[in-house]
């Protein structure tokens, strides 16, 4: 089944509706390059007529890379009390300046009486008007027929009468949406089929919302359907609990359906896609999300990771490369030995099933898990473990000491923090001091300070995250407290993790397993 499946985002329209998205006008461009990139054929920029940071983004657009084939605006119908050339919000939609406006117009008779006040058959010759005024000025007109699954359970012939309205005006394609979220799959496919026996051959589109966690499930059965347009946003964003999500669509449609949406080399960039608009968005990326997420690919279960060693497929349903996704094992006190010969190979180091000091590790770790250790997001202070514990380690300078004040001096001024560190490199002991914005970047500057002159690539090397997360809430500040760390340099970005009742110590242990780790990395990858 090789069909092509037109692919429509409205990340920078319907998802920057969600709570906490929010994208500059910079940031919708690069995405717009992005998705060109990646393949999706129309990108609808947002509402020219609503409001000005959108009308920004259609003048941005064009000074783009982006072709603006690809570019489309979204607005409604004409208002009723004005015609198609008076009405200065339709006409912002033309101002736009680019070859594709979607427009979504009332479907559901509640909508039409009650929120519009007009007649059924006014609205009807709305649709109709502003369909085909636009149709004669641009490329492609998409008609987005909102509510339409609970305006055609309403009143099926009413909304069956605004698809013939857009259809007989000349629409490019009929989207039917599912404003609400709320159709269940198998209403969806009795309507759809429905739709197609009254409106004959003539393109259709879905545009779902998960309010009910179906919208995927919807946009993937309504194109086994017919439906040959999908509309949806990266990584799911939408109004309240989101649009359909393209992320898990495209792969679906195309790698269990055998539906053609994007090349191969562009699936790949999947992964990375979601992960760039999160990032311009500054949203966490959501780790369990299929196919894209961190742990989509991941095992943790000594039984999982021992069969994946023999057959990935035993525990995952797709090889993740496919859609630019790796496989990972994961550590923690659920390990077997499979997990641990897994990752060992991983840092390019085996390990012989029988050797002891395998079984030594495995109740190391499981003893560290226990006192409040996570490796999951700190594997860079795995494998320093691991080569500590089977003696393939060099170690680059020892603690003698380390003394952090963090003095207040008065209530007007902030707090002032200094570290003084002693340590040896070799044979020389190296003593000094440095002052930081609090105890822990004191101490991060004073550690640099002393290693630096010894091993000055670590001025490459600078701290990017900080989490400390509570492990004995009951006990208040005397809480044990585990503290993650995630370093950089020009060439990669590690995780290290330190445990302690005393913070500034839980720092210490992850300040120095970074720097350890940058210098191994550095001395032997």
């Amino acid at each position: 089944m090789s069909r092509e499946i037109i692919l429509y985002d409205t990340t920078l329209r319907d998802g920057t509706q969600a709570e906490d998205v929010n994208f500059t006008v910079a940031d919708k461009v690069r995405i717009a390059e992005k998705l060109v990139d990646f393949g999706i054929h129309y990108i609808e920029g947002g509402w020219p007529g609503s409001n000005p940071r959108d009308i920004e983004f259609f003048d941005a657009i064009k000074k783009s890379k982006v072709p603006l084939k690809h570019i489309a605006a979204f607005g409604s119908t004409r208002r009723a009390k004005k015609s198609c050339d008076n009405d200065e919000i339709f006409q912002a939609l033309l101002k736009a300046g680019v070859p594709n406006i979607t427009i979504f117009g009332k479907t559901w008779d509640l909508h039409v009486t009650e929120a519009l006040k007009i007649t059924l058959e006014q609205n009807l010759e709305i649709i109709y008007d502003s369909i085909q005024y636009l149709k004669k000025r641009v490329d492609n007109v998409f008609y987005d027929a909102e509510h339409f699954f609970d305006g055609y359970k309403a009143n099926k012939e009413y909304a069956l009468k605004t698809l013939i309205a857009a259809k007989e005006a000349g629409a490019d394609c009929l989207v039917l949406c599912d404003t609400n979220g709320g159709t269940m799959p198998d209403e969806l496919v009795e309507i759809i089929e429905e739709v197609k026996k009254e409106i004959g051959e003539y393109p259709l589109g879905i545009h779902c919302h998960n309010d009910s966690e179906c919208a995927v499930a919807n946009s993937c059965l309504a194109v086994k359907h017919g439906i040959i347009h999908v509309q949806g946003t990266i990584n799911g964003y939408g109004e309240r609990c989101g649009n359909a999500n393209l992320c898990s669509i495209i792969p679906n449609l195309q790698l269990k359906y055998g539906y053609k949406c994007v090349t191969p080399e562009q699936l790949r960039k999947l992964k990375e896609v979601s992960r760039f608009v999160n990032e311009l968005g500054n949203l966490k990326h959501n780790i369990h999300q299929p196919y894209v997420g961190r742990s989509a690919f991941a095992h943790k279960g000594g039984v999982h990771v021992s069969a994946i060693l023999k057959n990935s497929r035993t525990y995952e349903h797709i090889d993740p490369e496919l859609v630019g996704n790796k496989q990972r094992v994961l550590l923690s006190d659920l390990s077997g030995k499979s997990n641990l010969i897994y990752k060992a190979k991983d840092f390019g180091i085996e390990i012989d099933p029988n050797d002891e000091k395998l079984s030594n590790l495995l109740q190391q770790l499981k003893e560290l898990e226990n006192k409040g250790f996570q490796f999951e997001g700190a594997e860079a202070s795995f494998e320093l473990l691991v080569r500590k514990s089977i003696g393939n380690f060099q170690k680059f300078f020892d603690l003698l000491s380390f003394r952090v004040i963090d003095e207040k001096r008065s209530a007007l001024e902030p707090p002032f923090a200094e570290a003084t560190v002693m340590l040896r490199v070799g044979g020389e002991i190296e003593h000094t001091a440095a002052i930081g914005n609090g105890p822990v970047n004191a101490l991060d500057n004073a550690l640099r300070k002393a290693l630096e002159k010894f091993y000055p690539n670590l001025k490459t090397m600078q701290l990017v995250d900080y989490k400390v997360r509570i492990l004995t809430g009951k006990e208040g500040t005397r809480a044990l407290t585990r503290v993650l760390i995630e370093s950089k340099d020009d060439k990669d970005t590690w995780g290290t993790v330190g445990v302690a009742h005393n913070i500034i110590d839980a720092s210490y242990q992850a300040l120095v397993d970074s720097i350890e780790y940058k210098l191994f990395k550095d001395a032997y990858k």
